[in-house]
């Protein structure tokens, strides 16, 4: 079992618009809506691949009703706590002409203390009777929120044996590290941001994820775009080539390696072939449009392609 949190949950708008431009009206090609966010997008992977999971967090206004009506249509188990503000929209503009991705992320609602209380016992109630094997914290910390948040929902699952997996960035990410994650899922600028120093090369990247390690931290993996990603623990340091693949659109593709990785794990593959099935799933995500709409024959196949070199 499998628990995500999502606590600023969004709706995904992509649009493709080849030649878009500033300072005129772009006319979209096709356009995509869909349930997003981090955390939501992990839950959806783990789902599609096969896995048990239930997905958790904040949601409000009538984004937040779609949100919620977009998971139970896809199947999969949603536990949000309401709130009066209006749930996010994010927007993405993918130009094939120019190979670009542009994001525009609204910043998601104000949370009331209230709230976050009726959150925080709603997330214990998850705990005691979900028991999950994995619990993920994914994403940005909505406004009211303080930002030590993660690190005190880290310590609460450790309490109920669940292991954290940590995938947000900043100060909501410096501070969750401190409570000692099980694994730690930064992409390249989370990880620079991290250990406030910068990396060029896989072996200097997997040197900025061994630091990490000396927080208490058992797995960390620095996602890389096309590029793959690397992964450290206190027993291995690893690159995962990604396969080549037509590209499409970026978003969500480090959160379709999360829950691929974890139903992987959950499964009993090593961490070197969880990671594996991760680029894998990765790769996927990036041949199509809306954050982690994977498919598991495709997985298997890019798997196989996905090459694991020493760093």
């Amino acid at each position: 079992m499998i628990l995500t949190v999502t606590l600023n949950a969004a709706i995904d708008r992509t649009y493709r618009i080849d030649g878009f431009a500033l300072d005129v009206v772009n006319r979209p090609q096709e356009s995509w809506i869909v349930a997003g966010g981090k955390g939501i997008n992990v839950a959806r992977v783990v789902h599609r691949l096969g896995g048990n999971v239930v997905a958790t967090g904040l949601l409000g206004g009538h984004n937040g009703e779609f949100i919620a009506a977009a998971l139970a249509d896809e199947g999969v188990r949603g536990e949000f706590v309401r709130v009066a503000g209006e749930s996010r929209t994010c927007i993405a503009a993918v130009d094939h002409t120019r190979k670009s991705q542009t994001e525009i992320n609204e910043i998601g609602p104000t949370i009331s203390e209230a709230e976050l209380t009726a959150f925080n016992d709603r997330y214990c109630e998850l705990l005691d009777e979900l028991r999950p094997h994995y619990v993920t914290l994914s994403g940005s910390v909505p406004s009211g929120v303080p930002e030590s948040v993660y690190r005190d929902m880290i310590g609460c699952a450790r309490d109920y044996g669940a292991l954290c997996v940590l995938d947000s960035s900043s100060d909501p990410l410096r501070q969750g590290v401190t409570a000692e994650p099980w694994m730690v899922k930064p992409n390249m600028a989370e990880l620079e941001h991290l250990s406030g120093m910068s990396a060029h090369t896989p072996h200097e990247v997997a040197d900025l994820a061994s630091e990490t390690l000396e927080l208490g931290v058992s797995v960390v993996v620095a996602t890389m775009g096309s590029q793959g990603c690397v992964c450290v623990t206190n027993q291995d340091r690893f690159r995962v080539r990604s396969p080549d693949v037509p590209f499409v659109s970026a978003v969500g593709s480090g959160d379709a390696f999360l829950g691929a990785f974890l139903v992987a794990t959950e499964q009993g593959a090593s961490i070197r072939d969880a990671c594996r099935r991760g680029v894998a799933a990765g790769a996927d995500n990036a041949c199509r449009y809306g954050a982690g709409f994977v498919e598991r024959e495709e997985v298997d196949r890019l798997a196989a392609h996905s090459v694991i070199e020493p760093v």
